[in-house]
């Protein structure tokens, strides 16, 4: 899914591995943790559907944090003088 070119950034993107919030290692490693935690209460209380939108949270933000390469501090300039 593409965003329109005037849409702002906050929109473009639920999680920004960019921004200066996910720099420390515990709380990029906190939300995939709690969203676990999460996961496991609601199949103990018997909320499927619940575990499933949760558990693709957890994996989004996993794969955000970890796997995606952040962009260099040199492309993210030329990027935002592009805008």
């Amino acid at each position: 899914m593409t965003w329109p070119d005037n849409a702002p950034q906050e929109i473009r993107t639920m999680i920004d591995a960019n921004h200066p919030f996910y720099r420390p290692l515990w709380r990029r490693l906190m939300i995939p943790i709690v969203c676990l935690i999460w996961v496991c209460f609601e199949l103990y209380a018997g909320g499927p559907i619940w575990a499933a939108m949760v558990g693709a949270v957890g994996l989004y933000a996993t794969y955000k944090l970890f796997i995606e390469k952040p962009k260099a501090a040199a492309q993210e300039r030329a990027d935002e003088r592009l805008e």
